[in-house]
C-alpha cells in the first residue's frame, strides 16, 4: 500500500471517456490529475488497480448526466463507494465559468475530500426502467398533441375547418379520411 489510506476520486464522465483526478486524505496534498481513460469495464478495473496501489480505500464521485448510473452501479458492485452528484449542487466560485474535463475532475475530487458534495438518490434498475417508461409515455402524449395542433393549423390554412363539436371522434376521423388537398404537395403533407 502507498502512503494515503483514502483517495477521493473525481470523475468527469462522458460517452467515450472519463477524466480522472484524485485527492489524498491529507488536506495539504495536491489534487492529482490522472488523465482520461476509456469507459469500458476493463478501463475502469485498470484504474481501480492503479489507485488501490496508492491507498486502501477509494471513494468515487461524478456529476449526474446523460450517461446515467451505470458507472455508479458497476463501482458499487465491485465493493467501492461511488456517489453521484447533481451538477446544481456542486459549489461554484463566483465568476468561474470555464469548464474543462480536467478542471471538473479535479474540482470534484477536491470537493469530495472536503465533504462539500451532496449525493443524489440513485434509483434501482427497476425504478429507473419505470421512470424511462413514464417519460417515454409523457413524450409520446406530448408529440401526439403537437401533431394534432400542426394538422389543425395546416387544415385551417387550406380553409378546411371542421365544424363538428367533438375533435378526434370517430366522425372527425371519417371527415379527415375524406379530405383531398388542392395540390399533390399539400396532400403529401396531409398524409
Amino acid at each position: 500500500m502507498g502512503e494515503a489510506t483514502t483517495l477521493y476520486v473525481g470523475l468527469d464522465v462522458h460517452k467515450d471517456s472519463i477524466a480522472v483526478a484524485y485527492a489524498a486524505e491529507e488536506r495539504s496534498a495536491e489534487v492529482v490529475y490522472v488523465g482520461p481513460i476509456g469507459t469500458r469495464q476493463c478501463d475502469i478495473d485498470k484504474l481501480v488497480r492503479r489507485l488501490r496501489s496508492k491507498a486502501s480505500e477509494l471513494v468515487f464521485a461524478y456529476e449526474a448526466g446523460p450517461c446515467g448510473y451505470v458507472l455508479q452501479r458497476y463501482l458499487s458492485s465491485r465493493g467501492l463507494t461511488c456517489i453521484v452528484v447533481a451538477p446544481s449542487l456542486i459549489p461554484k466560485k463566483a465568476g468561474d465559468r470555464v469548464k474543462t474535463d480536467r478542471r471538473d475532475a479535479v474540482e470534484i475530487a477536491r470537493l469530495l475530500r472536503s465533504g462539500d458534495l451532496t449525493s443524489i438518490y440513485v434509483p434501482s434498475i427497476e425504478d429507473e426502467a419505470f421512470r424511462d417508461l413514464s417519460r417515454a409515455r409523457d413524450a409520446t402524449v406530448s408529440d401526439l398533441k403537437s401533431a394534432k395542433r400542426r394538422l389543425k393549423s395546416f387544415l385551417l390554412r387550406l380553409g378546411l375547418n371542421d365544424t363538428g363539436k367533438a375533435t378526434w371522434s370517430e366522425a372527425h376521423l371519417r371527415y379527415l379520411a375524406r379530405i383531398v388537398c388542392p395540390t399533390p404537395a399539400q396532400q403529401i403533407v396531409f398524409q
